[in-house]
């Protein structure tokens, strides 16, 4: 069983307490987004478990207890892009925590398991293509040696939300 954790909200950063929880207690509890009443038990042990991929934009919480997922396959989709507040609240500074934890993160379990996501891409008035360009161009020089990969992607707007 492959772990999603998770792309409905940043465990990493947010809920890595519980995560550390979960794990130490052999099981996790989810509900099923589409019935609310269905509740799955879902077994953590090392060797139920073919890999987790955390999904984040601040694995920072996680970095000092790794050690604690070493009995799993694990690798992250770690966010980076050039948004501030007015798109992304209440994420840290990229420059002094985001970047820093990208590196950090590689270091410890290397640049094969961090793979960089620079998504989605929103094109408007002040997130121009140049400033993409010139941005992603910049996290790129950063990041070089920390990473193997970078997935790129453009926002979609679904109709469901759109109308």
């Amino acid at each position: 069983m492959i772990i999603s954790a998770s792309r409905r909200t940043d465990i990493p950063s947010y809920y890595s307490e519980w995560l550390f929880n979960r794990i130490q207690n052999g099981f996790v509890l989810v509900r099923n987004p589409m019935n609310i009443h269905q509740i799955s038990k879902i077994n953590l042990a090392p060797d139920m478990i073919d890999g987790i991929v955390f999904w984040t934009k601040n694995p920072s919480p996680m970095l000092s207890r790794l050690g604690e997922l070493n009995k799993y396959t694990y690798y992250f989709q770690f966010t980076i892009n050039p948004y501030g507040e007015e798109i992304e609240q209440a994420l840290p500074s990229k420059r002094k925590v985001i970047i820093p934890s990208f590196i950090d993160l590689s270091n410890k379990i290397g640049a094969d398991r961090v793979i960089w996501r620079y998504d989605p891409i929103l094109i408007n008035k002040k997130y121009t293509i140049e400033k993409h360009i010139k941005y992603f161009e910049m996290l790129a020089r950063l990041l070089k040696g920390y990473t193997k990969k970078c997935v790129i992607s453009f926002v979609d707007m679904y109709r469901k939300y759109c109308q």
